[in-house]
């Protein structure tokens, strides 16, 4: 799907969890061909087992069944960067600005792994060794990411600044960290009124 839609994909990673592709792209690509992309692990992932499961037998059915699903589910759960936080990332991403949708990402998904390590922590349920260093390298993930934010956000102000995109919808703001995807920005400050371009030109020459 990335490749249908002209996505420049740098890297692909395999994790326990899943794979994860890393993109050399725009930040400021719309957020619907995001979503298709991300759609794609899953689905394509579903439909993987739906061919192959034909071909196994009753016992290599039951466990290929189990790593499905754990996997899928697992995958699924709002927590960046996983399939169900890249998810959330971009439904927040229709509401908000996109600084604070990644600052929103980050928190829900450290408040899952609250939630998740509860779960199995005071419930007394047994967490084989795998789990516990997934759980660990998403962690690591997580923080890596969470350093970046500054970064992320002045990558996504630059491509604004020097690429002419054609956004069909406007939104007035008052500073550009109010700045969202797929919208052109008019800025009003203290009763003056400046064009993004004209904003993004003083911010980088400052």
């Amino acid at each position: 799907m990335a490749k249908v839609l002209n996505w420049k994909v740098d890297k692909i990673y395999f994790y326990p969890y899943g794979g994860y592709t890393k993109f050399n792209d725009d930040l400021n690509r719309p957020k619907k061909e995001e979503l298709l992309i991300m759609i794609m692990g899953p689905i394509f992932q579903t439909v993987y087992y739906l061919l192959i499961s034909n071909f196994l037998t009753i016992n290599e059915l039951s466990l290929f069944k189990n790593y499905h699903y754990s996997i899928l589910f697992f995958n699924l759960l709002p927590i960046y960067p996983l399939d169900g936080g890249k998810l959330l990332n971009i439904i927040i991403n229709y509401f908000v600005s996109f600084r604070k949708s990644f600052r929103l990402t980050i928190l829900i998904s450290y408040m899952c792994i609250v939630v998740i390590s509860y779960f199995f922590i005071f419930k007394n349920i047994n967490v084989s060794l795998s789990l516990f260093l997934i759980v660990i390298l998403i962690i690591c993930k997580l923080t890596n990411e969470l350093k970046k934010e500054r970064f992320y956000f002045n990558k996504f102000l630059l491509e604004r600044h020097l690429n002419d995109y054609k956004f069909p919808k406007i939104k007035v703001i008052s500073d550009l960290q109010y700045m969202s995807r797929d919208y052109k920005h008019v800025i009003f400050r203290k009763g003056k009124t400046r064009s993004e371009k004209e904003e993004l030109s003083n911010y980088f020459r400052h």
